[in-house]
């Protein structure tokens, strides 16, 4: 047992600390026999009847327990985590929290034209399918969503990484993992918006039924993209995500999380996400969530002179540039994203270097949860608007 004095801090120094304990303890294993990772019980020690102090503390937990649901989630390895799976696993956490649950499996996907989606899954033997979970409590005014990329395991598909390249690729899914995290907070921290998340998973395999490249693929609502590079496949999976939530569910301002591009990584390491925005007020209430959550983000810019990138001669975009003139891959990537969001105030997070620490680094082994802060911080300042 390990107890600690905080007497006499304020609320948000409780919190920190108790938020900071919490997730510096977190390890995961798949061994018979993990070792044990310091204490099993801490004791903290607050002024008796200090009710903002307990709130601290309850607070912390429970962003703890919904970072350390994505960071479970993401390190899981994909001979387990399915498609199915990560939906099975949605589907708990909503019913621990409250939330509504919808799962649109390959047959309902088709019907409904959501063909990113059914592309990038269509080699593995692994069914592709769009998470949907909802939080809706009364008297909500905004409606807010979050879309996450859940690539259960990229291979690349058929435009095949190397060995290399694949070994973190069970994380590709730590932007949906994010999502589902937050969105299993929300009741526990008292949001007063409405909030819909959604999952939009496969596995990008390769197999004699894989999507080729140069291969059109329609999407949700009808717009066509021609796929160049099988291994660019995020984007594809959140265009219909994107077109889903603007024509069916309407929302008032959507924002989405993906380990998109290498890119990303190149130009902000491995400790920071990169933000692109359409409203400049969106993109500073995400920053200023960003530095009370301790999730930096950079603003980066979303440079329209690049949108002849996405020029396709046989359909409406090209998932990457045909020329082979140097790439801004991560600005690129977002661009792609903006077509699918009908002008309304939107946010994308490319989170792939912050999602997964190094080997080497000081940070907690594997997946980070890098985003779930972010998101909760976020909506917690909406709440109090």
């Amino acid at each position: 047992m390990l107890a600690a004095a905080v007497l006499g801090q304020p609320a948000g120094a409780v919190r920190a600390f108790a938020e900071g304990l919490l997730l510096g303890s977190y390890h995961f294993s798949l061994a018979s026999k993990a070792p044990s990772n310091g204490p099993s019980e801490v004791r903290l020690l607050v002024p008796e009847g200090d009710e903002r102090a307990a709130e601290a503390v309850t607070t912390a937990r429970t962003v703890a327990e919904a970072v350390g649901l994505a960071r479970d989630l993401a390190n899981m390895p994909s001979g387990r985590k399915t498609p199915a799976w990560l939906a099975g696993e949605a589907a708990r956490a909503a019913g621990a929290s409250g939330l509504t649950v919808r799962v649109r499996e390959p047959a309902e996907l088709a019907a409904e034209g959501f063909g990113g989606i059914l592309a990038v899954g269509a080699g593995s033997a692994q069914p592709p399918c769009l998470i949907e979970l909802g939080y809706r409590p009364a008297g909500a005014r905004t409606h807010v969503v979050l879309v996450g990329k859940g690539i259960t395991f990229d291979s690349g598909g058929l435009s095949l990484k190397p060995n290399e390249g694949m070994k973190a690729m069970k994380t590709d899914m730590a932007g949906g993992a994010a999502v589902i995290a937050a969105m299993s907070a929300l009741a526990g921290l008292g949001a007063a918006v409405r909030v819909t998340g959604l999952v939009a998973t496969a596995e990008n395999m390769p197999s004699g039924s894989a999507t080729r490249p140069g291969d059109v693929i329609t999407h949700f609502g009808g717009r066509t993209t021609e796929v160049l590079n099988t291994d660019a496949e995020g984007r594809l999976v959140l265009a219909d995500a994107l077109a889903y939530a603007d024509t069916v569910l309407e929302p008032d301002v959507m924002v989405d999380v993906a380990t998109l591009t290498g890119a990303a990584r190149v130009a902000l390491g491995g400790t920071m996400g990169a933000l692109y925005a359409s409203d400049d007020g969106l993109a500073g209430a995400l920053l200023a969530a960003a530095a009370e959550a301790g999730e930096p983000l950079w603003r980066m810019p979303l440079v329209d002179d690049y949108s002849d990138a996405l020029d396709s001669p046989v359909a409406e975009l090209a998932n990457v540039p045909h020329s082979s003139r140097p790439r801004a891959g991560s600005i690129e990537a977002a661009l792609f994203l903006r077509e699918f969001t009908g002008g309304r105030p939107w946010a994308h997070l490319d989170i792939a270097g912050a999602a997964r620490s190094a080997p080497d680094s000081g940070d907690v082994k594997g997946a980070t949860g890098f985003g779930t802060r972010v998101l909760l911080a976020w909506i917690g300042g909406l709440s109090s608007a």
